[in-house]
Order: structure tokens, then sequence, then C-alpha cells
């Protein structure tokens, strides 16, 4: 099945940890794309994940191998690779956009794959208003009824 959405790397994580941080509607979201299809990740969250982990900037309760092996046997969870022209896009994204590379890759995976990206960043939701991403807060009940 083709996935719809795209999840950030802290919306993943949040999820995994069952952290309430995490919006009512994205979770209920996860866990019917879960059931159903249409989930997916990045590659490039893996990679952030494992850094993240790596510099003790998040605790997972076990390393981040084992945290995503886990997390990616999610049933239905599609792991995203990079592809060149996403690659391409990251550095020549449209309009007013931070520098983050990890941030840019996301955002231009879900360009190229027209993918929904569910996030709690400030900086990503405001670009999506500016109309280069279609991209919803994890509290945003419109979730529900896409």
């Amino acid at each position: 099945m083709k996935p719809h959405w795209l999840i950030d790397t802290h919306i993943w994580i949040w999820y995994g940890m069952r952290n309430p941080k995490l919006g009512a509607a994205a979770r209920e979201l996860i866990e019917r794309s879960v059931q159903e299809g249409g989930l997916a990740v990045s590659i490039m969250t893996l990679w952030e994940i494992s850094l993240l982990e790596s510099k003790e900037r998040i605790h997972l309760g076990m390393t981040a191998a084992e945290w995503l092996e886990e997390a990616l046997a999610l049933p239905n969870l599609m792991a995203l690779p990079l592809e060149l022209p996403a690659i391409l896009d990251a550095h020549r994204l449209p309009g007013i956009f931070h520098a983050d590379p990890a941030d840019r890759l996301i955002v231009a995976t879900a360009r190229h794959h027209n993918l929904t990206l569910i996030t709690d960043d400030r900086k990503i939701l405001d670009y999506a208003n500016q109309g280069y991403l279609r991209a919803y807060a994890s509290n945003d009940k419109e979730l529900l009824k896409t």
C-alpha cells in the first residue's frame, strides 16, 4: 500500500515511548495506520534518532539500534529511502525554510512522495503555511477527517 502520511522524528519517538506530548489525533491516526497501512518514516529519521541517542539528547531505554528494530517492526510502516529527487529538492526548497539538513530532507521526502507530514515542529508547520508542504500538528483534529 502506498503511504499517505510521513511522521516526523519526534512524533515517532513520542509514539514509541508513549509520550503524552503526542496529540491524541496523531496517536489515533498512527494506530489506525498501523492496522490499515499508509504510514511512513524517512530513512533520515532513523539516522536522526541514532544521532540523538549517541549524543545523549534522547534516552530510549535501550540502544538506538534496538529501539529502531522494534519501532520498524510496526505493521504496515514503511521506511522510505532517500531518493535523488528529494536529495536535490532538499537544498533548493521553495519559499523560506531553515537550514537544518535533517528537517530539509524529511520535508523534501514528504514533497517527493506527495505525503502529508505529521509534526509539531513549528518551523516545519510555518513552512507548510507557505503552501509548499501538507503538514498537520499532532493535536490537529483535521488529521482524523482526512
